[in-house]
C-alpha cells in the first residue's frame, strides 16, 4: 500500500510597508529564530495558552516581502541592530538566509521625489507588487502591515499621504490591513467607503509599546481607586529613524494625540501636562520615556509618582508585528470584515468600539481568540475556499 501524499501547511504573506526598517528586520530575523528554536516567543501573546488551538498560521508558514524607499538589504540592517544590542550577536548570521530571501521581495515603494505617477496609478502599482508576491510565492493570501516612519498629520484632505496609498493597494490587493503608526492609513476620510465595502478585517492604529502601555494601567488605577490626578506629564528620548522622524512636531504631533486620548478614556478627565518628544540619535534604536503624575488623595493630600521606561522599541514592536499578522490572517480566514475592535489590546488609537484600559482589552482579546476557533467541521465561510481573494 503506497503512502498517502503528505499534505503542505498553507503560507501566508506579511507584506511590510517600511519593510528594511529596524521593527521590520527584526520581526524577520525574530521569526527565523523562533521557527528554528533559537530563541523562545518571548512577547508573543499568541503563543501563550489562550491562543492555542486557534488556528493561526504558524510562524514557519509566514513568508515575508513589502514595500520601502531605502535600499539597504535586510542582511546588512540586521547586523547593524545587533551591532547595536537591539538583536543577539551571531543572529543575523544564523538567519542570514531567511533575511536574503525576505530582501528578495522587498520591492521599491513610493511616491518618489518627482513622482509623475497620479495616485490611482501608483496605488495600482503598489497593489500589483502585492498581487505579485502572492501568485509567485504561492501563498494563501497576505496581510499588509504598515511599519514605516510616522508621518505629519496631513494639512488637508484633498490627496491621499504616502501610508494611505499603501493602504488603498491593500485593499485593491484583496488584502486585511493593519496599521501600527499613527499615519492616516485607512483613517483618511477618503478611504471610509472603499474600507466599509471591501469586506476585509483590518485593525489598528499606532501599536502600543512602551509609554503608552504603561499608561494604559496606571490610568485606570487612578480611576478605580478614586485618587485624583491633577497633572500628567511625560518626556520621550529617542534615536533612530523614530527620533528623525517625530523631530517634525507635525509627526509628533501625530504619535502625541494617542498618547493623550488613553488618558482622557481612562480617567475619564484631561489632566494637565504634555509629552514632549527628543530626538537623541547617540540613542540608535533605544528610548527612554519619563512620567510625572501629580495626584490627590483622601483630604487632598498632594502626591506624586514618577515612572521611568527605558527599552527598545524594536525588540517591543517586532512580536506585536507577528501576532497581529497571524490574528488578522486567521481572522480574513474565517470570513470577518471590518474594524477588529478587540485587538485594541495592541494599539494606542484602536478602531471600532472598545475599552481604553489594558486590562479589559485584554479581555476582549482573549474572547477574540475563541470566535476564531471555527470548528473544523464547519462549512467554509462564503467565498473563503482556496485562496483569499
Amino acid at each position: 500500500m503506497s503512502a498517502e501524499p503528505s499534505v503542505s501547511p498553507s503560507r501566508v504573506g506579511v507584506w511590510l510597508i517600511g519593510a528594511r526598517g529596524s521593527v521590520a528586520t527584526t520581526a524577520v530575523a525574530g521569526c527565523a529564530a523562533v521557527t528554528a528554536g533559537l530563541h523562545p516567543p518571548t512577547g508573543m501573546v499568541t503563543e501563550t495558552p489562550p491562543f492555542a488551538d486557534c488556528g493561526l498560521p504558524p510562524l514557519s508558514s509566514l513568508v515575508f516581502g513589502g514595500h520601502d524607499t531605502v535600499d539597504c538589504p535586510l542582511p546588512k540592517r540586521a547586523e547593524a541592530l545587533a551591532a547595536g544590542g537591539v538583536l543577539p550577536s551571531g543572529l543575523p548570521q544564523a538567519v542570514r538566509a531567511e533575511l536574503a530571501a525576505a530582501d528578495r521581495e522587498i520591492m521599491l515603494g513610493g511616491p518618489q521625489p518627482g513622482e509623475a505617477r497620479g495616485e490611482d496609478e501608483l496605488v495600482e502599482a503598489l497593489a500589483s507588487d502585492i498581487r505579485d508576491f502572492i501568485r509567485r510565492r504561492g501563498l494563501t493570501g497576505a496581510v499588509v502591515v504598515n511599519v514605516a516612519s510616522t508621518e505629519p498629520v496631513p494639512a488637508d484632505d484633498t490627496a491621499l499621504p504616502a501610508s494611505s496609498l499603501y493602504a488603498a493597494a491593500a485593499l485593491r490587493a484583496g488584502c486585511p490591513y493593519v496599521n501600527f503608526t499613527p499615519s492616516s492609513g485607512l483613517h483618511h476620510p477618503a478611504l471610509a467607503s472603499a474600507a466599509s465595502s471591501s469586506g476585509l478585517p483590518y485593525a489598528g492604529r499606532d501599536g502600543k509599546t512602551g509609554q503608552t502601555l504603561l499608561r494604559s494601567v496606571l490610568g485606570p488605577m487612578f480611576a478605580q481607586r478614586a485618587l485624583a490626578v491633577r497633572a500628567w506629564s511625560g518626556t520621550n528620548l529617542l534615536g533612530g529613524g523614530d527620533g528623525a522622524a517625530l523631530a517634525d512636531p507635525a509627526a509628533a504631533a501625530a504619535k502625541n494625540a494617542g498618547k493623550e486620548r488613553v488618558l482622557a478614556d481612562t480617567l475619564g478627565t484631561v489632566p494637565e501636562g504634555e509629552v514632549h518628544i527628543d530626538d537623541v540619535p547617540a540613542l540608535g534604536d533605544w528610548k527612554t520615556a519619563w512620567d510625572h503624575i501629580a495626584f490627590d488623595g483622601f483630604l487632598g493630600t498632594r502626591m506624586v509618582l514618577q515612572t521611568t521606561w527605558q527599552g527598545c522599541d524594536s525588540a517591543l514592536a517586532a512580536p506585536l508585528i507577528l501576532d497581529l499578522a497571524r490574528l488578522v490572517a486567521r481572522a480574513r480566514e474565517v470570513g470577518l470584515s471590518g474594524p477588529l475592535s478587540e485587538l485594541g489590546f495592541y494599539f494606542k488609537d484602536p478602531v471600532g468600539d472598545g475599552p481604553a484600559a489594558l486590562g479589559e482589552q485584554y479581555a476582549e482579546l482573549v474572547g477574540f481568540a475563541e470566535r476564531l476557533r471555527r470548528d473544523p467541521d464547519e462549512p467554509e465561510p462564503h467565498g473563503l475556499s482556496g485562496e483569499w481573494r
